[in-house]
């Protein structure tokens, strides 16, 4: 069965794809047939036309939010987590009880990214890694908006157990726990298809972010790279991700990004070499920024942190962290 909002990838899997606010326009979500409903993974951000993409998929599939069973998160970027509490507001008035599913290390970073008591004051991070003044108060205020598209948050995140195979409906899913564009972010492989739900940790057209954050694990890239090299060699046939087109030639597309990574650390390198330090000033001769958002600089600049970050854990940089400054060695 294929629908305007709700595309069937697979047996059982809808893909739903919800608009979103941002230059990246819009995010991958799927239901998964459960054995008592229907189970979500990934949900989109707060906003009227994502209710309304979701509204019109929910009619296609003739199910209300009765039929939720579940929401699985691969991950707690605003575009994967933002609508999670407001399902369970909506199952709950249908007379459902939804629990919201992601890793343990999902759960600390959501209470510090979007909790209203923990977080520390962004735009100041940024100006510390060298962003200007001004610039970084428009970048920090645009992740207040952002913020405020994450509401109501979800009520008591539930830890999955990455050693346990999850069971939803007829399929099995191994999961992963994978670092690099988040600390925790999981990847549900169902063996026995040669299927994998694979969030934003490996995508086509575009390359994940992989930056450092106000909360990020250290050396997000080397652990990223880690797991592209084990990733590689699983026979998949299928993977479905969170943005863009599915992915079809797992292995190949895995190599594309090792060789995108390997090619922007020579070009992290030779910023260096030329006298750029900061990770701001590396992040000028890393992308071509010259339209973009405040929501799009804060994703160059964490990148050009963490391939700095990278390149000082292998010994390739100096790096003085109280002026958050790179050298060559």
């Amino acid at each position: 069965m294929n629908t305007t909002h709700a595309q069937r990838v697979a047996e059982g899997i809808y893909q739903v794809r919800i608009p979103l606010p941002f230059a990246l326009n819009s995010v991958n979500c799927y239901l998964l047939r459960d054995d008592d409903g229907w189970a979500i993974v990934d949900t989109g951000i707060n906003w009227p036309r994502a209710l309304d993409a979701w509204r019109a998929a929910f009619a296609e599939l003739h199910i209300t939010p009765a039929n939720i069973s579940r929401i699985i998160l691969t991950h707690v970027h605003p575009d994967h987590y933002g609508l999670a509490g407001w399902w369970q507001v909506q199952a709950a008035a249908h007379g459902r009880t939804v629990h919201v599913y992601t890793s343990e290390r999902e759960i600390l970073q959501a209470r510090l990214i979007w909790s209203d008591t923990e977080r520390v004051h962004f735009g100041q991070w940024l100006v510390k890694h060298g962003m200007p003044e001004a610039m970084a108060q428009e970048v920090h205020d645009g992740m207040e908006d952002t913020r405020i598209m994450t509401k109501p948050a979800p009520s008591a995140l539930q830890t999955l157990d990455t050693s346990q195979p999850l069971q939803i409906g007829v399929r099995r899913f191994r999961l992963y726990q994978v670092g690099g564009h988040s600390d925790g972010h999981l990847l549900l492989h169902d063996e026995d298809d040669q299927l994998m739900l694979c969030g934003d940790h490996v995508l086509m057209k575009i390359t994940p972010n992989i930056g450092i954050w106000t909360q990020t694990d250290p050396n997000p890239l080397g652990k990223f790279i880690t797991s592209l090299g084990w990733l590689r060699d699983l026979p998949l046939r299928l993977a479905l991700p969170g943005h863009k087109i599915l992915i079809h030639d797992w292995r190949g597309r895995i190599e594309e990004l090792l060789a995108h990574h390997e090619e922007r650390l020579k070009a992290t390198l030779e910023a260096v070499y030329d006298g750029r330090h900061t990770p701001y000033e590396v992040s000028l001769a890393l992308f071509d920024s010259s339209r973009f958002t405040p929501h799009e600089w804060r994703f160059a600049l964490a990148e050009g942190l963490s391939h700095l970050d990278y390149l000082h854990y292998q010994g390739q940089l100096a790096r003085d962290a109280e002026r958050s400054a790179y050298y060559l060695m």
